[in-house]
């Protein structure tokens, strides 16, 4: 931190009289974090920074900030609403006059200043968007005159967006981007139609990257995660054929606001699927094809997509085949016998072997199925389902960029890519280098209420800080003005 500073002279008789310097003896008032994330973990560290009274720089890479939270449907154990939770949070945070929220941006360097800890100096690439923030209205007519169809991120490509794009209807800020790798060309200009549709004048194709500076006293990584897409998953067909689907896509065909309105449909012909399989520890807990590690979130949000299911399809039924089931949280254990007790969900412990497609004319029904092939571990028997959808639970793993940012940070990953706490038991929110604290799926798979708490320890230990140094400060104002 800014340390208070002092000047001395001495007289003839060699008597030292102390000249305070009344700027740099007042204590310091100006403190300010980042927070390196805007997914319900960095939202929540920045909102309880933010009510403390201190500046926050919030940084997200996406367009629009709330994370994989906002493409949930409901959450689990209570079944609430997930948009309902989160889309007061994601107001407040574009609202509040202590956060300055920076989307489409990247830490790209960071350098330590002098103090034992914090006091960083912070570069952050901002990407141009294309439109100008304080200008656009969220209208939607430029969307309207793009002729450009590209697959919706957010919707997993069970959607479509157009070039031009508002990234989801709850989207904070509420401010279209454009895509520049689906337009049809901005150097040179191809089309225009969008820019010549605004009344606003908001679309600017002369944008270009920036970088901001700033300097900080405290940094929370909240950087989240993605899903596994590799050996393990594709084995079961994920990606090469549309009836095979993650958990993530299965939660946007749930959603009211998703695709299809909350209707479970099959991708291939959008009819409603009668037999649906669920594949748990898909690429977790297999150290040969995938990662060793437990996911632990899977077996909870697999339950609740089997009751959601069932409450959308009353005649349908629901497989899940599963190693062992971890249920380990306030509620959880009944919440999953819920899934097998009210809604006749079937478990069956096993790993499935073999995903065979088969066209409709190869069934009796004369629809198209999915034939999943495992075991019954516990009677032995081998299993096959004719299934409608299979619902793959991919592993958890950290984001892309979390480990270039941990060395750009200077803090540890472990093995996975997953960063590492100074003392995974006694300080587990803090690096390994002063003055930077860890938060949510970042340092491993956790749910949402662990992650929420997680964020709000971060965010007490950089309060913890600033009010050390202010402490610090008023005793050395104090001790050079006796």
């Amino acid at each position: 931190m800014t340390p208070v500073t002092k000047q001395a002279r001495v007289d003839s008789k060699h008597s030292l009289d102390v000249v305070v310097d009344d700027d740099a003896a007042a204590p310091r008032t100006d403190y300010r974090a980042l927070v390196i994330g805007a997914g319900i973990s960095g939202m929540q560290a920045a909102l309880d920074i933010a009510n403390s009274g201190y500046e926050v720089i919030l940084v997200e890479k996406d367009p629009s900030i709330g994370g994989h939270m906002a493409q949930l449907s409901e959450t689990f154990p209570t079944l609430d609403c997930s948009q309902c939770i989160l889309t007061p949070r994601t107001v407040e945070v574009g609202q509040h006059p202590n956060i300055q929220l920076l989307t489409l941006s990247e830490v790209v360097g960071v350098e330590r200043m002098d103090g034992d800890e914090g006091n960083f100096h912070v570069r952050i690439l901002r990407h141009p968007r294309y439109v100008i923030e304080d200008q656009c209205t969220a209208c939607g007519d430029c969307a309207k005159v793009c002729r450009v169809v590209v697959p919706n991120e957010f919707d997993r490509g069970l959607a479509a967006r157009r070039a031009i794009y508002m990234p989801h209807p709850q989207a904070v800020p509420a401010v279209y981007c454009l895509d520049p790798d689906a337009c049809l060309g901005l150097f040179p200009l191809a089309c225009g139609e969008c820019a010549r549709a605004c009344e606003r004048d908001a679309i600017d194709y002369d944008m270009a990257p920036e970088t901001v500076e700033v300097d900080v006293d405290a940094i929370v990584v909240a950087t989240g995660y993605t899903l596994y897409q590799d050996e393990a998953v594709m084995a079961y067909r994920y990606m090469s054929h549309p009836d095979v689907m993650d958990g993530l896509e299965f939660e946007r065909l749930l959603s009211a606001s998703g695709p299809t309105g909350g209707a479970v449909i099959r991708p291939s012909d959008r009819k409603v699927p009668k037999e649906v399989v669920f594949i748990q520890c898909a690429g977790s807990r297999n150290p040969e094809h995938g990662v060793s590690y437990c996911s632990k979130i899977c077996c909870m949000y697999t339950a609740k997509h089997a009751i959601l299911y069932k409450h959308r399809v009353p005649d349908g039924q629901v497989y899940v085949f599963y190693i062992d089931i971890r249920a380990g949280g306030k509620g959880y254990e009944e919440f999953v016998a819920r899934a097998m007790e009210e809604d006749d969900t079937v478990y069956i412990r096993g790993r499935v072997s073999k995903i065979v497609p088969q066209e409709g004319d190869e069934t009796s029904d004369g629809q198209s199925k999915v034939m999943v092939w495992g075991v019954d571990t516990l009677t032995g028997r081998k299993v096959e389902i004719a299934a409608d959808l299979v619902v793959v639970a991919s592993a958890i793993i950290p984001s892309p960029g979390a480990k270039r940012l941990a060395e750009i940070l200077g803090i540890d990953v472990d093995t996975f890519g997953f960063y590492t706490a100074a003392d995974t038991e006694m300080t587990p929110v803090e690096s390994g280098v002063p003055g930077i604290f860890l938060a949510g799926v970042g340092l491993g798979p956790q749910d949402i209420p662990e992650t929420v708490a997680q964020a709000s320890g971060a965010a007490a230990k950089v309060l913890s800080q600033f009010a050390a140094a202010k402490a610090e400060a008023r005793a050395q104002a104090a001790l050079l003005s006796w």
